[in-house]
C-alpha cells in the first residue's frame, strides 16, 4: 500500500502489520494527531491510537486484533474518545494470510461521530415533537371517554353529546396527524409515491375555493384563473398541496386575498403557476426556507408543522417549485409552479 493511496480519503486511516507497528497513516491521521512527515511510522499502533472508553480501557487493549478470536477478520465500529475528550468511530479489519493464521495486517479507520450525533439529536427531537403532537388529542379523548365511562347518569343529553363531539373531532384530529406524519416519512425517504394522469390546474383550484368557502362564510378573495394547459400529475396530491396553502392563508395568513391560476415558463420549460396571496403580515425573509422544514409553525394555535414540509415535498416530486414572496399592497405570495410533464408516449 503506497503513502499516497489514501491521501485524500476524508477518513482517519492506519495501517499497522504482523508486529503491531504502524506501516501506514494518511494525511487524515497525521492532522488528528499533530504529527509530521512520517513520525508516525513504526509507532506500536496502541500509542497511534489513544482512545479510551470513558473508562480508561483502551482500544487495542479492549479490541486485541492481534491475540483475539482467530476467526475474526473485522472489528465492528464502535464509539471511542480521544485524550482531548473527542469522539471518534472506529472500525478495523483484520488481513490474515489464511483462515485462522496469524494477523498480517490491521487497518483501522477512523471517523468524527459529530454528524451522526447529529442525527441522532434530530431523531431524538422528532420523536419527542411526535409523541408531544400525539398526546394532546389523545389526553383530550381519554379524558371525556373516561369522564363518560365512569359518570354518564350524571350527565344531560346535550353534554353528552357535547363531549362525543369534541372525542370526534380530537380523533379526527389525530387520524389526521398521523397521515401527515406517514406524508413526511415517505418525502424523507424519497417513498412518496404519485398516481399521474392529466390534471386542470384552473378547474381543480377552482374546487378547491369552493370547497374551503363552502364550510366557511361567503369568499373574500378575488380570482384570476385562466384555462390552461394540463398538466400530468397526482391530482389527489395536488388537491392536498392546494387545501393546505388556502387553509394556512385562512388561518395564519389573514385570510385570502387574491387567487391567480395560469401558464408561465420557466428556465425556457412550459407549465402552469398558482399563486396565492394572503391578507397577512407576510413572511420575513430569513424564514422562507425554514417554511418548508419539518414542524416548522409560526406562532399560537399552529397545527402540525408538517403541512409546509408535505407541500414542498409533493411540489418537488411533481418536478415544480414553489415560492414565497412579499406580495403588491402586502401580505405572502405563494406561487407553486408545476412543469407540464406531458409524457413521452403522448407527445410523440
Amino acid at each position: 500500500m503506497g503513502h499516497d493511496d489514501f491521501a485524500d480519503f476524508p477518513d482517519g486511516l492506519i495501517v499497522a502489520g504482523p508486529d503491531g507497528r504502524v506501516t501506514y497513516v494518511n494525511e487524515r491521521v497525521r492532522k488528528l494527531a499533530r504529527a509530521h512527515g512520517d513520525e508516525m511510522i513504526g509507532m506500536p499502533l496502541d500509542d497511534a491510537l489513544p482512545f479510551d472508553d470513558l473508562n480508561g480501557h483502551t482500544w487495542m487493549a479492549s479490541m486485541r486484533p492481534y491475540d483475539g478470536l482467530n476467526t475474526r477478520t473485522a472489528i465492528s465500529e464502535q464509539s471511542w474518545y480521544s485524550p482531548r475528550g473527542s469522539e471518534y468511530l472506529i472500525t478495523a479489519s483484520l488481513q490474515r494470510d489464511r483462515p485462522a493464521g496469524p494477523v498480517q495486517q490491521v487497518v483501522v479507520g477512523i471517523r468524527s461521530a459529530r454528524a451522526r450525533n447529529q442525527r441522532d439529536r434530530e431523531r431524538s427531537d422528532l420523536v419527542a415533537t411526535v409523541a408531544h403532537e400525539l398526546r394532546s388529542p389523545l389526553t383530550g379523548i381519554k379524558g371525556f371517554t373516561a369522564t363518560l365511562l365512569s359518570k354518564w347518569d350524571r350527565f344531560t343529553d346535550e353534554q353528552r353529546q357535547f363531549m362525543l363531539e369534541t372525542v370526534d373531532a380530537d380523533a379526527d384530529r389525530l387520524t389526521r396527524l398521523i397521515t401527515e406524519l406517514l406524508d413526511a416519512a415517505r418525502i424523507d425517504s424519497g417513498r412518496l409515491t404519485l398516481k399521474r394522469g392529466p390534471v386542470r390546474l384552473d378547474e381543480l383550484v377552482d374546487r378547491v375555493l369552493r370547497s374551503v368557502s363552502a364550510a366557511g362564510s361567503e369568499p373574500s378573495w378575488a380570482t384570476a384563473i385562466s384555462p390552461v394547459e394540463v398538466v400530468w400529475g397526482d391530482a389527489d396530491r395536488i388537491v392536498q398541496v392546494m387545501t393546505n396553502l388556502v387553509e394556512n392563508a385562512m388561518r395564519h395568513g389573514h385570510g385570502l386575498r387574491r387567487v391567480e391560476v395560469g401558464e408561465a415558463k420557466r428556465d425556457g420549460e412550459a407549465g402552469v403557476r398558482v399563486r396565492l396571496v394572503d391578507q397577512g403580515p407576510g413572511i420575513p425573509e430569513e424564514s422562507r426556507q425554514r417554511v418548508f422544514s419539518r414542524f416548522w409553525k409560526a406562532g399560537p394555535g399552529a397545527g402540525s408543522g408538517l403541512g409546509m414540509y408535505i407541500v414542498g415535498g409533493i411540489v418537488t416530486q411533481h418536478g415544480g417549485v414553489v415560492t414565497i414572496d412579499d406580495a403588491d399592497g402586502g401580505g405572502a405570495q405563494i406561487d407553486v409552479w408545476l412543469p407540464v410533464n406531458e409524457p413521452d408516449a403522448l407527445t410523440d
